[in-house]
């Protein structure tokens, strides 16, 4: 983005924006007000017309990305799959197709943010929780519908299972940040759709009449 259009842009959204990128990038602690000002290219004074404090702003940013991301996969091609089953397993490879760029281009706000302030920051923490909650009470229906279908008698929730996938997908960007290395987040997503795969397996028959 040129300087001339990103003085067309709101400030308000310029901070959102910094925010989403400096907190991923550098950490809740280690990223300053001046900071965040410079990076959205912006004063403090409108920095401080727009949010009291560094938390707000935080706290406005986990807002906007729930927004920006429950978006993006609302409007997902999976959810028109006939399967349930399939919707899943495409939600996960979904998952794995957005695993490019650099490290805070594809890693999570929410993890990123919760692990460092869940103790020092309760607003931002049960902000986050409830955004990564949220997003697998999204896939608690087709995970229902699947679980009917193929693995009627397994004993496990499709509530605890929406939670799993979270927290492999989490556990990925981690290893990610410690690796310096996209791949190990795609062997967790890889992982994770074999994982599923064995909770709902297809019967022999259905993978003759495949055939």
């Amino acid at each position: 983005m040129t300087a001339a259009s990103t003085a067309t842009v709101p400030a308000r959204q310029r901070l959102l924006g910094a925010a989403l990128h400096e907190f991923r990038t550098r950490g809740y602690a280690a990223t300053t007000v001046d900071d965040l000002c410079r990076a959205a290219g912006v004063s403090k004074g409108a920095f401080f017309h727009h949010f009291a404090s560094k938390e707000a702003l935080a706290l406005a940013a986990v807002e906007h990305w729930n927004a920006f991301t429950g978006e993006l996969f609302a409007q997902a091609a999976y959810h028109v799959l006939p399967d349930p089953r399939d919707r899943v397993l495409a939600y996960v490879d979904l998952r794995g197709e957005l695993l490019r760029g650099e490290l805070a281009e594809y890693t999570c706000l929410l993890g990123t943010l919760v692990q460092e302030t869940y103790d020092s920051h309760p607003a931002l923490r049960d902000a986050c929780r409830a955004g990564i909650e949220g997003h697998a009470d999204t896939l608690v229906r087709d995970i229902a519908a699947a679980k009917k279908k193929y693995a009627p008698k397994a004993t496990w929730t499709p509530e605890s299972v929406a939670l799993f996938t979270q927290a492999a997908l989490q556990g990925g960007f981690i290893l990610a940040k410690a690796q310096d290395d996209l791949a190990v987040a795609a062997d967790a997503v890889a992982h994770l759709h074999r994982y599923i795969e064995l909770l709902l397996p297809v019967p022999t028959t259905s993978r003759r009449t495949a055939k």
